[in-house]
């Protein structure tokens, strides 16, 4: 059930997020372990392997692009330090990253942060945190505004977020440099409606199989 949940979830995230006002620019990232630099494999601090962490997130540029807000669901990493027992889990920072420099086998500094040091989202702050109710993980949203950025300014950073030499990162107690990684990218407009129309019909299917569960016909 709790799978179908997040399945529902992200399917209705999908349509909403790829149909931004008109002028914004869309963009997204699929976080996962494979993506860090060095790929990470979670474990417990005793050597056990824990769930594989992943997560994704969603970015809309506004017209005039003097600002990115942007929402973000991870899952298998503890939030608050209370969400599982082991400390390894816990969520110690999360930022944006970026270099012009920077490619998928490379890593770049720390351009905005959003939570833990260095927090960046503070002219005005905008940050939102909300840890699951069940469960590891939860949402973050926030807004990088123009005169926000760790050493820059989100005006400086516009070319390598649109040109794919950036990426949202996840850091924990195991992993000092990143636990999940994703790179910021803006999809093409086919590969937002075909995203759409296949969210709608998990959605679809998912409520049928939520109805049947609760014996309705």
């Amino acid at each position: 059930m709790l799978q179908l949940r997040i399945v529902l979830f992200i399917s209705l995230f999908v349509v909403l997020a790829s149909t931004p006002a008109y002028g914004d620019t869309f963009l997204f990232a699929n976080l996962t372990n494979s993506q860090e630099n060095p790929p990470t494999t979670p474990t417990l601090s005793g050597g056990a392997t824990r769930p594989a962490s992943f997560g994704f997130a969603t970015f809309t540029l506004n017209a005039a692009m003097t600002a990115m807000t942007f929402s973000a669901t991870i899952f298998n990493i503890d939030v608050t330090g209370t969400q599982t027992a082991d400390t390894f889990d816990n969520l110690t920072a999360a930022h944006i990253h970026a270099s012009a420099t920077v490619t998928p086998t490379t890593n770049a500094g720390v351009v905005w942060g959003f939570f833990g040091a260095p927090f960046n989202d503070n002219n005005p702050n905008d940050f939102v945190f909300t840890p699951f109710a069940t469960g590891v993980g939860g949402t973050f949203s926030g807004k990088w505004d123009a005169p926000e950025g760790n050493g820059t300014t989100l005006t400086a950073q516009l070319n390598n977020i649109l040109t794919g030499h950036a990426y949202i990162n996840f850091h924990t107690t195991q992993f000092g440099g990143g636990e999940i990684r994703g790179a910021i990218q803006t999809p093409e407009p086919s590969g937002l409606i075909l995203l759409g129309t296949g969210a709608v019909s998990l959605i679809g299917f998912g409520w049928r199989r939520l109805k049947i569960r609760a014996g309705e016909r």
